[in-house]
């Protein structure tokens, strides 16, 4: 957003004192961005640049090598590119630099809107023990041709289930939890049918855990014709 009110928003967002100590900030339109950074004790610091927007959206340019190209990437993809050993735990392993040191996402206010936008959309899509209703599902390896489970049950996890979909060589090993192979078996045929419902572990899908598109699962940084689809509607 280019224009007077955008800017305004970008500046109204967090306060000079709040962002006082932080390193590379810059206030441009509806969003602030800050200098960033992810650990591998393999390959050392992967440095980036993170937008926090206003709505919650996280993105982050990666600035690893000189001829990167990774861009918008969710803070979970940027973790997972800059080859942290234990990933999915980006709100502590991506972090920013405060008067000279390191400090992780979730000690920062940056997460304010993030925070806010993820508890309001979990407030709509939750069952009575306070879990966000996606029922776990399965993606086959093109390799082995089993079939693994995805639980759905957070943003991110939501997230990985999403950019397997969209893979069409995906295999087991591509996995960034539970450290699978095409080794491994796959879950017995009596086991697969539970598949996390609120409701019944049984159930075949029902309002409760069948979703049709929340901001849980849909990402707007995502240009796929579904999360393209819900970003422009839930707009209007």
């Amino acid at each position: 957003m280019a224009n007077g009110s955008g800017r305004e928003t970008g500046l109204a967002m967090f306060s000079d004192e709040e962002l006082s100590e932080m390193s590379g900030v810059k206030r441009v339109g509806d969003y602030i961005e800050v200098t960033c950074g992810c650990t591998s004790h393999r390959y050392g610091d992967a440095v980036g640049r993170l937008r926090v927007y206003l709505n919650g959206c996280l993105e982050i340019t990666c600035e690893c090598t000189p001829g990167c190209q990774e861009d918008k990437l969710t803070p979970a993809a940027f973790e997972k590119h800059s080859g942290r050993e234990t990933a999915r735990k980006w709100k502590n392993n991506v972090w920013v630099i405060v008067d000279g040191e390191k400090v992780p996402l979730c000690k920062t206010v940056l997460l304010k809107y993030y925070n806010q936008v993820s508890k309001t959309a979990n407030g709509s899509h939750r069952s009575q023990n306070g879990h966000a209703c996606h029922r776990d599902e399965f993606v086959r390896c093109t390799e082995c041709n089993k079939e693994r489970r995805f639980h759905l049950r957070s943003k991110e996890e939501c997230r990985v289930h999403h950019d397997t979909l969209a893979d069409s060589n995906w295999k087991c090993a591509d996995l960034p939890y539970d450290k699978i192979t095409c080794d491994d078996d796959e879950e017995r045929a009596s086991r697969r049918v539970y598949r996390g419902c609120t409701r019944s572990a049984t159930c075949k899908g029902c309002t409760s855990c069948v979703c049709f598109g929340c901001d849980i699962c849909r990402f707007s940084d995502c240009s796929c014709q579904t999360c393209t689809d819900f970003t422009r509607n839930s707009k209007t």
